[in-house]
């Protein structure tokens, strides 16, 4: 197997997915950031950007928990 097709299969698999789940975490940490800041200088704004931006962060890990189930429930091997 090429590694190419390894690596196009990692980002469907179980560990691949958790993966996933913690860069798309890690992002929050650069809302919570934004979030301080548009707080300190009062910016309406940056604060509804930064609101929008945790929801796509929450979307995000909400559709790869789903992508997580799906893929716990086609393994024939986990029971």
């Amino acid at each position: 197997m090429s590694a190419l097709k390894k690596a196009k299969g990692f980002k469907k698999s179980r560990p691949g997915t958790y993966l996933s789940i913690g860069t798309t975490l890690f992002g929050a940490l650069g809302i919570i950031k934004q979030v301080k800041k548009a707080r300190i200088e009062q910016d309406t704004l940056q604060l509804i950007d930064a609101a929008v931006s945790a929801a796509a962060v929450v979307t995000s890990v909400a559709l790869l928990v789903r992508e997580l189930k799906r893929i716990g429930d086609d393994d024939v091997l986990a029971d």
